[in-house]
């Protein structure tokens, strides 16, 4: 198994308990650190902030979100990152239309609403029935609550602003898994299927019974497909 230590980057309003049982299980033969995702109005900025706390070379898992920014910390960093691991993301730029219904959530974020529109529009297509989904539901929630709106408002503008990294995928060289919940319904596992056709030697792994938060949803299958791509 390889020894790199791994940073983890968590998706939209989460923090490192997204990746709970991940540290949980690799902890023990991997020095394991989680970034955050919402120091700057850019992907750009957030990213040169990672490099700038990283380890000079590591593992590098995102998701959701998180999976966009890696996308940029390897396209700064390709030598640093010796290997990549992408969940349940997007490589594409925001549409205008989804850039557009950012804004009335913006604006309620910022008077006092963001638990609202967390509970009754954003996380609520986050999730595939679990036994565990109403806990999952409500630690989502709380991580939202926990980072603030402000977070909230610099993590809408960066992904507003985000570039189109499709054409990026073909020039990534490290060993990369791509990673997916069966049910995601955010971003779907054709998409996936893409993205690991487009990288030169991607492992696809799509989990079964999981929507877009594998890594709490189904973290034992979650575990053994990241010590798989770990050992590769």
């Amino acid at each position: 198994m390889s020894s790199e230590p791994i940073v983890f980057l968590p998706g939209m309003m989460c923090d490192a308990r997204l990746f709970a049982p991940q540290i949980d299980g690799l902890s023990h033969q991997h020095a394991v650190m989680v970034a955050p995702t919402h120091l700057g109005e850019r992907v750009e900025e957030i990213a040169s902030s990672i490099l700038d706390m990283a380890p000079h070379k590591f593992a590098l898992c995102g998701l959701s979100m998180g999976g966009i920014v890696a996308l940029e910390v390897v396209r700064r960093a390709p030598n640093r990152v010796k290997r990549l691991c992408l969940m349940d993301t997007n490589p594409t730029c925001e549409t205008p239309e989804r850039a557009a219904e950012r804004e009335p959530q913006i604006i309620a974020a910022r008077t006092g609403r963001l638990e609202q529109i967390m509970r009754e529009e954003i996380a609520l297509n986050y999730l595939t029935e679990t036994q565990h989904k109403e806990h999952i539901f409500e630690l989502l929630i709380d991580m939202a609550v926990s980072l603030g709106f402000e977070a909230f408002v610099r993590q809408s503008r960066a992904l507003q602003k985000r570039r189109d990294q499709q054409s990026f995928l073909s020039k990534i060289k490290c060993p990369t898994l791509i990673l997916c919940g069966e049910k995601d319904q955010i971003c779907l596992p054709k998409q996936h299927e893409f993205m690991a056709e487009l990288i030169e030697g991607a492992t696809l792994a799509v989990i079964k019974n999981a929507g877009h938060l594998p890594t709490l949803e189904q973290p034992d299958a979650t575990n053994e497909a990241l010590r798989a791509w770990l050992e590769s």
